[in-house]
């Protein structure tokens, strides 16, 4: 049960190619076999979705854009209103892709696999676009999350970046390879890449701690991002603004699925600083959440009573 919504900074999702997140389990995954899963579970999935909703688990309200079209989109749509997640749809003629999860119950493996997602044209890139400066939140948060789908060029984020930048809007993305570099060039509020895509960003190696901060500390000093926040599993977080750096140890749970983990992270980080609170103090929600969605099965998003109970296990940062 989610706590009752607290008054916060408005706080806007994009996700342009969401997935219809499809889990379930079998003894042993075997080459030429006909495999008979275990129950299935479906859950609405992407980036920025996946941040709406840990956002409202955690007693929050965010809008959710997304697209979303064929027979999967209109089942994704029924999910997210089951859910209760205040959503905007750009329809698209494609059909919605699907993301396919299986844990190896024998061995505890996960195997994922992960669809390319429908074609956009020109114009339906463009509304969805359109809607994000209709519907972006002056003073608030763009959270930018997932991959983009085929047809919407790689400088996508950057315009949403650029827009948000001119409009009082503080964007955060969350995404790879070119599409995070062009985001970049536009300079954003936040940006959570991996430790080897922050090497690819800066051109230098990320194996130790201190190269981690070096290269954080480079995209601020270049003015492509004022924090970087870095995710590195079981081995905690790091979080790097222009003064300080903190690093907060994972909280000890029996991880069952990693699905969503570092969405799960960047909700409850943009939650805890559109209340008011401190990077400092959102990092460490934001470590708790992620690691509170680890020890859950399949596809599953943290709740806030076990966020609660990490976070208070957690060390000052």
């Amino acid at each position: 049960m989610a706590d009752p919504v607290r008054a916060h900074d408005p706080i806007l999702t994009v996700t342009p190619n969401p997935a219809l997140d499809v889990s379930t389990s079998i003894p042993r995954v075997i080459p030429e076999e006909k495999l008979r899963c275990g129950p299935t579970r479906l859950d609405p999935g992407g980036g920025g979705i996946n941040v709406s909703r840990v956002v409202r688990n955690l007693g929050g309200r965010s809008t959710a854009l997304y697209t979303a079209g064929g027979p999967t989109g209109h089942a994704y749509r029924e999910l997210l209103e089951r859910e209760g997640i205040m959503g905007r749809v750009v329809r698209i003629k494609g059909s919605t892709r699907e993301s396919f999860t299986v844990d190896e119950t024998s061995t505890g493996e996960q195997f994922r696999f992960v669809l390319q997602g429908p074609h956009l044209s020109e114009p339906e890139w463009r509304a969805f676009l359109s809607a994000v400066v209709d519907d972006l939140p002056v003073g608030g948060y763009l959270v930018a999350s997932g991959s983009l789908p085929p047809g919407v060029p790689v400088d996508f984020y950057g315009r949403l970046a650029r827009i948000a930048r001119d409009r009082g809007s503080r964007c955060i993305v969350d995404a790879s390879d070119a599409a995070l570099n062009a985001a970049l060039d536009e300079r954003v509020f936040l940006v959570k890449p991996s430790r080897h895509e922050l090497a690819e960003l800066v051109g230098a190696p990320v194996e130790d701690d201190a190269q981690l901060e070096a290269a954080a500390r480079t995209l601020i000093a270049d003015g492509r991002t004022e924090i970087v926040a870095l995710t590195l599993g079981g081995a905690g977080a790091v979080l790097v603004t222009a003064d300080d750096t903190w690093r907060l140890p994972s909280p000890k749970v029996a991880v069952q699925s990693t699905v969503g983990a570092g969405d799960s992270f960047l909700g409850a980080f943009v939650l805890r600083l559109a209340e008011g609170r401190t990077p400092r103090e959102a990092f460490r929600t934001a470590v708790a959440a992620g690691s509170a969605t680890a020890a859950l099965p399949a596809t599953g998003l943290c709740a806030a009573e076990a966020v609660a109970e990490l976070e208070a296990q957690l060390p000052a940062a």
